[in-house]
């Protein structure tokens, strides 16, 4: 199964990472990588350069960031391959010690039957 993971950081944006946290993340997607769960990763660029589009009653309303709510922000997202929900949320633990304080959202995605 595969299934998209969420991380939204506790520290305010634009707190750059140390040397060592940078080498602590490379390590763990090296090897995640390498034994084949780990599928897809990217961190977001600060908010300031986002948008937020809605759509409400018909009506689309786009809002610049950057935005203020921080519990909100998304700072990246990984997609991971593991037989079971369990073992996604073992991984995400070991990815939350290594990126630090805060919140992981994990959603099974979709996968075509098999042929």
């Amino acid at each position: 199964m595969r299934f998209l993971c969420v991380y939204k950081p506790s520290k305010p944006e634009g707190n750059l990472p140390t040397e060592r946290e940078i080498a602590e993340m490379g390590k763990l997607i090296e090897e995640s990588t390498n034994a084949g769960v780990l599928l897809s990763a990217e961190g977001c660029m600060p908010s300031a350069s986002g948008a937020r589009v809605q759509l409400s009653g018909g009506k689309i309303t786009v809002k610049d960031g950057p935005f203020s709510e921080s519990k909100e922000l998304i700072g990246g997202f990984a997609i991971i391959q593991f037989p079971t929900m369990k073992e996604a949320v073992v991984f995400t633990e070991k990815f939350l010690k290594v990126a630090g304080d805060g919140e992981t959202e994990i959603r099974q995605l979709y996968d075509e039957p098999a042929a």
